[in-house]
């Protein structure tokens, strides 16, 4: 249910950010808007508290992005205050960026390694990831995890290219277990 809701609404404000040649603006706003519910949690809890109403919630809404928002994300962020939506707030906004950062050809990656890389492995991993998919731009999260000992592992949406050691050595592993003496 929670996927339709996303879909739904997320899809909605895809479209009047491409009819309304906003997607960059929106773009921006929208994960501004994001950060600042990932940043104060409690502001979320607030607009999907069931003893607070709307009008209450709208009020609250417009004191904080009034002046500093696109007049049509404030009025999208009170549809769905009023239809008792805001409980799915984070995976609406999260659906519309993924909707247009794949309509502007932007991958979203995310890079695991045992240690940090240094500036310029990042720009030739993401050159690299450029050259071999149709992206445009690559938005690059990068990640440390010891546990992988070397290598790295790397995730674009459903595709995940792993080469760490410690998946190396599992898969040995597996392998040895299989071989009867």
């Amino acid at each position: 249910m929670a996927k339709l809701i996303s879909k739904t609404y997320g899809d909605a404000l895809f479209e009047l950010a491409v009819e309304e040649e906003k997607t960059e603006v929106m773009l921006q706003e929208i994960t501004g808007i994001r950060g600042i519910f990932e940043e104060h949690p409690d502001y979320l809890k607030f607009l999907t508290h069931p003893r607070i109403g709307g009008e209450e919630k709208i009020k609250s809404i417009r004191e904080v992005f009034e002046g500093k928002t696109d007049p049509q994300i404030l009025g999208f962020l009170e549809i769905i205050i009023l239809k008792s939506r805001a409980e799915n707030m984070m995976e609406i906004l999260d659906y519309f960026l993924d909707k247009i950062k794949a309509f502007k050809g932007i991958g979203v990656c995310y890079v695991t390694t045992p240690i940090s890389l240094p500036q310029d492995k990042r720009e030739a991993l993401c050159k690299k990831l450029l050259d071999t998919t149709s992206f445009k731009e690559m938005e690059m999260h990068y990640f440390i995890e010891p546990a992988l000992l070397g290598g790295m592992q790397i995730r674009i949406g459903d595709r995940v290219v792993d080469s760490s050691i410690q998946t190396k050595l599992n898969r040995l592993q597996k392998d040895l277990l299989k071989v009867q003496i």
